[in-house]
C-alpha cells in the first residue's frame, strides 16, 4: 500500500465522525441507563477470547463470522468477538457463579468477518441484555418489553415487533432426521422464506408440507388462528410453541402498550443457538432488523453450567437519528503578555465554572486565532468580570 491510499479502510469497515460519533455515544448512554433502571448489571467482556469460548450453539454462522488470529503468547487460536451473547453466557456460567436469576447487560463493538448485509458494517456497535436462570415465559416477556422501552427512549418511530418460536421449526424437522448439510440448507431456505427451495430440498411428501407452508404463516394476532389450522396434525411441540407465542404476545402488550406486534412462524433469529421464543424489531426506514433476540437455554453447558437464558441485542448505529453540527460552544480568548496573569486566573475560573455547568468551552491557543463554526458565544471582559456574549 502506497502513501497515496494508506488512509483507506478495509471493505465494510466504517468510522463515525463529528457530530455522529457523539450522537452514538449519547445513544449508548441512554440505552445503558434504561438497562440500569430495570436492574441489569453491566459487564464488559474482552474483545478477543480463545476461539473455543466464542463457538456456541449448533449453527456454523457464528464461527464463519468470527475473525481468527494466532495468539503469539500461547500459540492457540483467538477469535475477535462477532457476538456478545456467548460471552455473557460464559460470564454467568463461570465468572459469576451462583444460583437464582441474574440480569446482565453490555455494550461495545463486535467484528464480523463479512457484513451481514450488502450495506451493513463489519464493525457494528451492539448493546444487549440477558436474563439467566429464569425458565418461564415471563422472562422472555421482560426482555421484549425492555427492548421496546429502549426503542421508545430513543424515539424510534413506527417500530414493528415480530415474534416467532424456534420450537415450531425444530418440532417439524426433528422427525425427518436430515443430514447435517441438508439441515443447514433448509435453515437458510426457511430464513429466506423460499418455499421453492424448501420444497426442492424436502420434496412434496405429506410429512414435509408443514415446512413448505411455514414461510407464509405470518401476520397480525388474528392470523395466529389461521396458522393453527395450517399446522393441524403437526408434532405436539408445534401446538405448545403456538400456545407460548399467544401467551407471550398478550403479556408483552400488557407490559408495554401500545405495540405493533406481528407473528412470523419462519422467524429464525440469531446464530443458530436459539431454542425457544425469538423476536426481531424493525423500523420502516431501516433495511433490516435493528434488534434480535430470543431464548437460548443450555448454551452455558459449554462453560460448565447449563442455565435457562433469554435476551437480545440492538444495533446502536441503527438507533442514530440524522444529526448536524450545532453552534452551541463558547469561545474563550487567549491572553498573552506580562499584564495578563491576573485576568488569566479569573478567565480560567470562569471557564471551569461554565464547563461544570454543562457548557462546552473552547479555548484559543493563540491570540489571533479565530473561533470555529461551532462557537456562537464568546467570553469577554466587561467591568472586571468575564461575561458570555453572542458572537
Amino acid at each position: 500500500m502506497t502513501t497515496l491510499n494508506n488512509w483507506r479502510l478495509p471493505d465494510g469497515v466504517d468510522e463515525l465522525l463529528p457530530p455522529a460519533a457523539w450522537s452514538l455515544e449519547l445513544v449508548r448512554r441512554r440505552v445503558l441507563d434504561v438497562f440500569r433502571s430495570w436492574g441489569f448489571e453491566y459487564v464488559e467482556p474482552p474483545v478477543i477470547e480463545y476461539l473455543e469460548s466464542l463457538r456456541v450453539g449448533s449453527g456454523s454462522d457464528l464461527d464463519l463470522q468470527t475473525l481468527k488470529v494466532v495468539d503469539q503468547r500461547s500459540g492457540r487460536l483467538l477469535g475477535v468477538r462477532a457476538d456478545m451473547t456467548s460471552q455473557a453466557a460464559r460470564i454467568d456460567a463461570h465468572s459469576l457463579p451462583g444460583d437464582g436469576v441474574r440480569r446482565l447487560c453490555y455494550a461495545g463493538t463486535v467484528v464480523h468477518a463479512n457484513p451481514a448485509g450488502v450495506l451493513d458494517s463489519r464493525v457494528p456497535e451492539k448493546a444487549g441484555a440477558e436474563i439467566f436462570g429464569a425458565a418461564s415465559l415471563a422472562a422472555d416477556a421482560e426482555v421484549v418489553a425492555l427492548l421496546l422501552e429502549v426503542l421508545r427512549v430513543n424515539e424510534v418511530a413506527s417500530s414493528v415487533l415480530v415474534l416467532g418460536h424456534m420450537g415450531i421449526y425444530q418440532s417439524l424437522t426433528a422427525p425427518l432426521s436430515l443430514p447435517q448439510d441438508v439441515e443447514r440448507e433448509l435453515f437458510a431456505a426457511v430464513q429466506n422464506k423460499s418455499e421453492t427451495d424448501i420444497a426442492g430440498l424436502l420434496g412434496r411428501r405429506t410429512e414435509t408440507q408443514h415446512l413448505v407452508r411455514l414461510p407464509m404463516l405470518m401476520g397480525r394476532h388474528d392470523q395466529l388462528a389461521d396458522a393453527r389450522r395450517a399446522l393441524a396434525g403437526a408434532p405436539p411441540g408445534v401446538e405448545q410453541a403456538l400456545d407460548a407465542l399467544e401467551w407471550l404476545a398478550a403479556r408483552v402488550a400488557a407490559l408495554h402498550a401500545p405495540v405493533d406486534l406481528r407473528f412470523d412462524l419462519a422467524e429464525l433469529a440469531g446464530y443458530g443457538y436459539h431454542n425457544g421464543p425469538v423476536f426481531s424489531a424493525y423500523q420502516p426506514a431501516q433495511g433490516g432488523a435493528i434488534a434480535r433476540g430470543g431464548r437460548y437455554d443450555g448454551i452455558g453447558a459449554a462453560f460448565g453450567r447449563a442455565r435457562p437464558a433469554t435476551g437480545f441485542d440492538v444495533s446502536l448505529k441503527q438507533l442514530l437519528r440524522p444529526v448536524r453540527a450545532a453552534a452551541s460552544a463558547i469561545w474563550a480568548p487567549c491572553l498573552a503578555g506580562p499584564d495578563s496573569a491576573e485576568q488569566s486566573v479569573a478567565l480560567s475560573a470562569r471557564i471551569r465554572a461554565l464547563r461544570a455547568a454543562g457548557e462546552t468551552v473552547i479555548s484559543a491557543l493563540d491570540p489571533g486565532e479565530a473561533p470555529p463554526a461551532t462557537c456562537d458565544r464568546i467570553l469577554t471582559l466587561a467591568d472586571g468580570a468575564w461575561a458570555v456574549r453572542p458572537i
